[in-house]
């Protein structure tokens, strides 16, 4: 017998995002993708190498959960967090939610999901979960991966359970909304400002604009890093336009969520931060294209052409997050 709570597919492009999504207007909250990754302060950037890894890791957003956690906080969401390292106690978790009439979000190694169409370890997937049968668990992912799908719950049990990079221990939750949820125009400035700081003052020069005058230098020697060119750099391209991150290593979302607080706010800071965005935007979809081409086609001049568009997004995007830090004055 099945236990299901009524739950549609909102359309979206990101694993955090979808669930978030899912979990809000179940409280009766709808707001885009974009200003759902906005608010949770997601855009970041990390160059990452190191000599256990296979080809150099570019990465577009803040680290997994984090978002969520960020959004929950602005729009003061109780966010009920269960952690386990019983496999037992993580289903009785996730069946208690469902059970009270709560559909849960849900972090895993999507490796194991039988819906997947990449066979790849990524620890840090999120889905919601909405309802499941003797057999399967029914989730919500998204649009790329199928909207509202199933697994069965012997590899639910394996993706929840699966240990590495950016794993958590059988992690849930829930959120709960309260009657007085802030409006997005009331807590669009304290999120914008809180990204821009951390992008303009990263700690280690892999992270933020300073990462990516890093990831400029270091993308021209690329074809003799890579164990496989013609297989890593392709790749590399893949997961920058198409694997949820909604394109160009997730500015399009964060272009869109300016967009959008420009109707919100009359300010000449967030239009030239929009604005800026717009153009980087344009230009990371630009250095995809300029690494797959060179993994193609083994050929080192596109990785040079890439460095230095990578050098003019370091610039810009600071000029950005410079111009939008100023929202609180």
């Amino acid at each position: 017998m099945a236990t299901v709570i009524d739950v549609e597919a909102p359309g979206t492009r990101h694993c955090e995002t979808t669930a978030l999504a899912v979990l809000l207007r179940h409280e009766g909250i709808e707001l885009s993708e974009p200003m759902l990754f906005g608010l949770g302060s997601g855009l970041a950037f990390i160059y990452w190498d190191g000599k256990n890894m296979g080809f150099p890791f570019l990465g577009g957003r803040v680290k997994p959960f984090e978002l969520t956690r960020n959004l929950a906080g602005r729009l003061r969401l109780e966010l009920q967090v269960q952690e386990t390292t019983s496999p037992h106690r993580a289903w009785e978790n996730a069946v208690a939610a469902i059970g009270a009439g709560r559909p849960l979000g849900l972090q895993l190694d999507s490796y194991h999901l039988d819906y997947f169409g990449s066979k790849v370890h990524f620890g840090g997937h999120v889905v919601a979960m909405y309802g499941y049968d003797d057999h399967d668990a029914y989730l919500v992912d998204t649009d790329q991966q199928g909207g509202t799908v199933t697994t069965s719950l012997t590899s639910l049990a394996a993706a929840r359970a699966a240990r590495g990079p950016m794993t958590a221990k059988h992690r849930s939750f829930t959120l709960v909304a309260p009657k007085d949820v802030p409006s997005p125009r009331e807590v669009v400035v304290p999120a914008i400002t809180a990204c821009a700081d951390a992008f303009l003052n990263p700690p280690i020069a892999n992270l933020g604009h300073r990462g990516i005058e890093k990831a400029g230098k270091l993308v021209p020697t690329w074809l003799k890093r890579a164990d496989d060119p013609q297989r890593d750099l392709p790749q590399a391209a893949m997961l920058m336009e198409r694997a949820g991150t909604g394109g160009a290593l997730f500015r399009n979302f964060y272009r869109d969520f300016l967009a959008e607080c420009t109707g919100l706010l009359d300010s000449g800071h967030l239009r030239t931060g929009h604005g800026l965005y717009a153009e980087a935007a344009a230009l990371w979809t630009e250095v995809a294209a300029l690494v797959a081409q060179a993994g193609e086609s083994a050929d080192a001049q596109s990785l040079v052409k890439a460095g230095a568009v990578l050098g003019d997004l370091s610039r810009i995007e600071r000029e950005a997050m410079q111009a939008l830090s100023r929202l609180a004055e």
